[in-house]
């Protein structure tokens, strides 16, 4: 066993001296930064430096070069996110600190992938100093998640773009040089290609605002498609439109483009209307072309198109004339976005550009998780196990001469895939009353008062909490015309959970009456706490369906005030009661599940707590001086009035403090909970394309207690019968889902390890006897340390050191 220990690289006073050096060369040579901006850093790297020291085999290889590479840039991208939100910084902006992520990145020679899956480690070990340094809030002003989704969310975006405008457009010499007359074809076709890149970036930019969703991008590239169709040359294309199985939808006048690129994508055409709306807007405006009508337009790329509604713009694509647009559009880019420091999202379109390093993850997906990278793969299987998402891949034809699909159904792709789940929200979901049906209201007026009006205004508060409104009056121009898209988008996404909300609250009414044998629902339909975690659950399927870079898991907990054991009680109900829920959404719950029973529920603040000191009396003192208790949940009338006083932005006011580094306490969290958050955002959150099975934590075999007391207060009995509390039928059931998890990841470790039954057994059953008889060391922990330890403690007794 001793011959398996990694070996640990530790720094001597000298190559501290070194070290030293060789940043300040970065910061002054490197990156050209003034002396002020030089000395901030060298002050962070210095208060760092002895962190380093003792993890360099944490990061990359292991090799002491790689490892100091990495903790540069992740000082200098901590510097330059926490020193621009502070103080004076806010006014200089962002021209003056000097340096971009790009920018650092390219200085010490990594790639924005590897960058992503380290920087975790940086902030577990890092935070305590970041928090002394530069505040309380640091985390947040990081933006390190943030940035994480929309670097995913620009991969699979990227990705579908390629992928589309290369099956559309020629894409070899040899496809060229058949053609007459084009000389200059290559560059011509590569310029398209970055041409309606960079367009859908201004979309980004300018139309989406801050709410830059992937089925609002997705619908921006479908827009760029059409735009391109419309305008680049025909002897380009790749297709024939009169007689492509691409374009389906047809009418008298000719192909109706827009509702056979939507046939395609399985994008709404309202929305693709709206889009191209803005799309042509853009083109007026920033590249200065007069928009004409396509109706009254003859020119070869319309042909056998159906021009009602389209506009052309006259020039837009000429050969002369499109290094120009390009240059217009590379510097509205630069003035909107570049001078702020952001990540530059021309980089996935520049093929050469080896920041991407997208090349080297596994089946071209983007899997950027953070920490220990190794055991994840081991301890749960549901991170390796493959799985492929529903829609249905088309097989290949050479119609046309064209390999492609012979329908126009695309391959399944993340972003395919998340249009598919938005069709199904907006088909199925969008289409039902925003108020209660008849059946809900029937069982709203039978509790003991009618409680229809109290479930409508918690609905109304709790939504607009979570998805709130920016009613700032004070801008003007842009501003105000962001903050109107963002109000549009936020109302678009409140009615649809609403509607979710009410759909599945009736089912599950329908349900509790069968099991109760009695029509009365009043402890249910008065449980507060009961009504948020549905509502949460709505908006987090909401979210999940439309994969947002901003707004990610907890923001549900944090904005509603619930805990994340809360919430576990009512996911395999909603999962159950919603039969047409789409196999990605069901996949997102339960991948949310597992995250939450295998870290959340045990963190500080978390309601079990609440629970277990009624069913486990003898916990009680152990939880009392570690002060895990769940505070009081804050009241609608208080939800109400932070959202008032806030604009329409409420601050947040959970119980549980997911975004800080420590406790009250001053307790430090555990590196594996923290990471398994960063996690959650790259991995979970793009469970469309997670492997995470269907079926993984089905419990609908553990035993069915009525909603009612999952719900009731902890010391109230059952209304099941045979003595229990409520408190101790909910833990029960909770002890159940956390051993069925536990065995799902033992069992992929002993597969993997290749290891007897009679350690499988052993490992279980020490896992078992643990949660049973020593409940508390699972306090603040994650159930993977816990496996881990069984594994050593049965390798100890077993004298087998090697599985270890």
């Amino acid at each position: 066993m001793e011959d398996m220990k990694p070996s640990v690289t530790t720094l001597n006073c000298a190559d501290g001296d070194d070290i030293d050096a060789r940043f300040t060369t970065l910061c002054k040579n490197g990156l050209s930064l003034d002396e002020k901006t030089c000395m901030e850093a060298m002050k962070l790297f210095k208060e760092t430096k002895h962190l380093l020291s003792s993890n360099i085999s944490a990061f990359g290889s292991g090799m002491l070069e790689e490892a100091e590479r990495f903790w540069f840039s992740f000082v200098l991208y901590s510097l330059k996110q926490l020193s621009e939100k502070s103080g004076e910084n806010v006014q200089q902006g962002s021209e003056e600190s000097g340096f971009t992520l790009c920018q650092i990145l390219r200085a010490t020679k990594i790639n924005i992938s590897d960058f992503f899956k380290e920087l975790p480690q940086f902030v577990v070990k890092a935070g305590p100093v970041l928090s002394n340094m530069y505040g309380e809030d640091w985390e947040s002003r990081l933006e390190a998640k943030k940035m994480q989704a929309n670097f995913v969310l620009l991969s699979h975006l990227s990705k579908s773009y390629k992928r589309a405008f290369w099956e559309l457009f020629l894409t070899s010499d040899a496809d060229i040089d058949k053609q007459q007359n084009v000389t200059s074809a290559p560059d011509y076709v590569q310029e398209c290609h970055r041409f309606g890149w960079l367009l859908l970036l201004a979309l980004r930019v300018h139309a989406f605002s801050s709410f830059r969703d992937l089925v609002t991008c997705a619908n921006g590239f479908v827009s760029v498609l059409a735009i391109l169709i419309i305008h680049v040359p025909v002897r380009f294309r790749n297709f024939k439109i009169s007689d492509s199985p691409r374009f389906v939808k047809k009418g008298d006048k000719g192909v109706d483009l827009l509702a056979s690129i939507c046939n395609m994508y399985d994008a709404s055409e309202d929305d693709l209307r709206k889009t191209m709306g803005m799309t042509n807007k853009l083109i007026e405006d920033i590249l200065k072309k007069k928009p004409c009508l396509a109706s009254e337009y003859k020119t070869e790329t319309l042909e056998n198109i159906d021009t009602d509604g389209l506009i052309y713009f006259e020039g837009l694509m000429e050969e002369q004339s499109i290094a120009s647009s390009l240059n217009i559009l590379e510097k509205d880019y630069d003035d909107a976005i570049c001078n702020k420091g952001d990540l530059d999202e021309r980089v996935f379109v520049n093929e050469e550009d080896s920041l991407l390093g997208l090349g080297s993850l596994p089946g071209g997906a983007v899997n950027v998780a953070g920490f220990k990278r190794k055991f994840d793969s081991i301890a749960s299987p549901s991170k390796t196990i493959s799985s492929p998402p529903s829609p249905h891949c088309s097989p290949a034809s050479h119609a046309n001469g064209v390999c492609g699909p012979t329908s126009a159904k695309m391959a399944a792709t993340p972003v395919r895939t998340a249009m598919t789940t938005a069709k199904w929200l907006r088909t199925v979901i969008c289409s039902l009353p925003s108020k209660p049906s008849a059946e809900l209201q029937h069982f709203l007026s039978s509790c003991d008062k009618d409680v229809t009006n109290d479930v409508l205004r918690r609905a109304h508060i709790i939504l607009e909490a979570i998805f709130p409104s920016n009613n700032d009056r004070s801008v003007t121009g842009g501003l105000q015309s962001a903050n109107l898209m963002d109000n549009i988008w936020m109302e678009q996404r409140r009615l649809e959970a609403l509607k979710l909300y009410f759909r599945v609250l009736e089912a599950m009414c329908t349900a509790e009456v069968q099991i109760l044998h009695a029509p009365n629902l009043t402890s249910l339909l008065t449980n507060e706490r009961f009504h948020r975690c549905m509502l949460a659950c709505s908006a987090e399927l909401v979210l999940a369906t439309h994969k947002t870079a901003t707004m990610l898991f907890p923001t549900v907990l944090d904005r509603t005030g619930i805990t994340a054991f809360d919430l576990s009680k009512v996911i395999e109900s909603f999962i159950r009661h919603e039969e047409s829920l789409p196999r990605e959404l069901r996949r997102h719950l339960n991948s949310l599940e597992e995250r939450l029973l295998e870290s959340m529920v045990w963190e500080k603040g978390s309601s079990m707590y609440n629970s277990l000191i009624v069913a486990r009396p003898a916990l009680s003192d152990e939880i009392n001086r570690l002060g895990l208790l769940a505070e009081p949940m804050p009241s609608l009338d208080a939800i109400a009035m932070h959202i008032n006083f806030s604009g329409g932005m409420p601050t947040v006011i959970s119980v549980q403090k997911h975004e800080t580094s420590s406790g009250q306490n001053g307790d430090v969290r555990s590196p594996k909970r923290l990471c398994t958050d960063y996690r959650s955002v790259l991995v979970e959150r793009n469970s469309f394309a997670s492997p995470v099975k269907d079926r993984l934590l089905a419990f609908s075999n553990l035993k069915k207690a009525p909603l009612q007391s999952a719900f009731a207060s902890p010391t109230r009995p059952n209304p099941g019968g045979g003595g229990e509390t409520c408190a101790e039928t909910g833990i029960n059931i909770f002890f159940s889902k956390i051993n069925k998890l536990a065995a799902v990841r033992i069992n992929g470790m002993v597969e993997r390890l290749q290891l007897s039954q009679q350690i499988r057994e052993s490992v279980y059953y020490q896992f078992q006897q643990i949660l049973s008889q020593r409940t508390y060391l699972f306090f603040n922990r994650h159930i993977d340390q816990i496996i881990l330890c069984c594994f050593y403690l049965v390798a100890k007794v077993c004298s087998s050191y090697k599985i270890f």
